[in-house]
């Protein structure tokens, strides 16, 4: 006969191994289900989308802002932008400054890039050559046919980009200089930081006229009047642009590098009054 101090050994028994069965199960198995790391989590983050970072000329902002929704449209890639004079934004590369795509407004300061090891070889390219136009606001009372009108009574401020960093202010130098006039209108002449702030001024009343890309002018539209100014009046402004060898997103920075130059983007720039490359000026 098996005696009742027994009966309560063996139930107590059978009571801790159930508990210790039980419980174990209830706190394994989340300690054996590791929770999802902030590395993965940024990894699937990145895999479900690319954030290209584009420098580019400021003559580009309205082009560039349109080809860019083009681009984000047709391949899901966004785009965001960074547009200022060619010269401060090849300077903000070379010290290390996070950018996949930078279009110049001169090809020489992608060149500079190129023997510096700063952008790959292979993605060099001419997209576009540039004009420049002399900018009025619509309800000025000055009109404007040639350079030479830059001297009439009445000019007292004439906006320029300036010249050590911004290519558009080197051809508005230039174009000043052929018709002999960069030195008379030295007191006259206010200087912008790219070509859009140029245009800014010219806008807002703060200067008479302003010498600006020809693709910011039609951007502008009806706000303002504008000549177009002989090309011969300048050295061409040949521009060019490259895949920045830092990128963390190569294959679509060259994709993005390749639709600037593709028919829609070729359609978007044209638009804008750019020459491009295989194409002849119409004036």
């Amino acid at each position: 006969m098996i005696k009742p101090r027994s009966i309560i050994i063996f139930m107590l028994v059978v009571l801790v191994l159930t508990a210790c069965t039980s419980g174990g199960a209830a706190t394994m198995t989340p300690a054996n289900t590791p929770e999802p790391t902030s590395e993965a989590t940024a990894e699937t983050a990145t895999s479900a989308g690319v954030m290209l970072t584009v420098a580019g000329a400021a003559d580009l902002t309205p082009a560039f802002q349109e080809l860019g929704l083009l681009f984000t449209a047709q391949t899901g890639i966004e785009v965001v932008f960074n547009f200022g004079s060619t010269g401060q934004l090849t300077q903000q590369i070379e010290q290390g400054a996070p950018v996949d795509v930078f279009a110049a407004a001169n090809q020489s300061y992608i060149h500079d890039l190129e023997q510096a090891g700063l952008v790959i070889p292979d993605t060099v390219a001419l997209y576009a050559q540039g004009r420049i136009t002399l900018w009025t606001r619509a309800d000025s009372p000055l009109a404007f046919a040639t350079l030479d009108d830059l001297a009439q009574e009445g000019v007292n401020r004439i906006a320029i980009a300036n010249p050590e960093h911004a290519p558009y202010g080197v051809a508005a130098r230039e174009a000043l200089e052929s018709v002999g006039l960069w030195e008379t209108l030295q007191p006259k002449l206010i200087l912008g930081e790219n070509v859009a702030q140029t245009l800014q001024y010219a806008e807002t009343g703060n200067v008479d006229v302003a010498i600006v890309a020809l693709s910011l002018s039609i951007a502008a539209g009806d706000t303002g009047r504008y000549v177009l100014l002989p090309k011969e009046a300048h050295n061409p402004l040949d521009q060019a642009l490259a895949v920045v060898r830092s990128t963390q997103h190569e294959a679509e920075a060259r994709q993005f590098a390749t639709f600037v130059n593709s028919e829609a983007g070729r359609a978007v720039m044209r638009r804008y009054g750019f020459i491009l490359p295989g194409e002849e000026p119409l004036a």
